[in-house]
């Protein structure tokens, strides 16, 4: 059991890593001036995202057998449904972080640089939410 739970850890960590960069770098494209950055940072953005989408489905994979020990406990507890409903927006905040990077891979972004440094605080507040539930459990 914990090394399922160690390797959901590890999986969210790596998940998290790209969820922090990925918005990083369309504040740089909406920032850049030339075609040529634009195309460099259009194709990163592509490459990490893809890199990335795997560790969200091993970490919901693993999340899913370590909550299977305790079924009825996890499914339960308030805390959990919490953080269920946070890992929930957080896959959305995933698939839309594919559709910007879409946009911006076909040139028909029409997002600020300011628009994606508020967009790019939104994981942050997740894991300080979640990270606090699960060792909390205020509920």
């Amino acid at each position: 059991m914990l090394w399922v739970q160690a390797l959901h850890v590890i999986f969210m960590v790596c998940w998290f890593a790209g969820l922090f960069y990925l918005p990083r770098i369309f504040v740089y494209y909406a920032q850049a001036n030339d075609a040529s950055t634009k195309a460099t940072l259009a194709t990163m953005a592509r490459k990490l995202f893809t890199f990335v989408s795997p560790f969200m489905v091993l970490t919901v994979i693993f999340g899913i057998w370590r909550l299977s020990y305790q079924v009825d406990y996890y499914l339960s507890a308030s805390w959990m449904h919490a953080k269920l409903a946070g890992v929930a927006l957080l896959i959305a905040y995933h698939v839309q972080c594919g559709i910007y990077m879409g946009r911006i891979n076909r040139g028909e972004d029409n997002k600020t640089h300011v628009f994606y440094r508020f967009f790019n605080e939104v994981p942050v507040l997740f894991l300080f939410a979640i990270i606090i539930l699960v060792y909390t459990r205020p509920f």
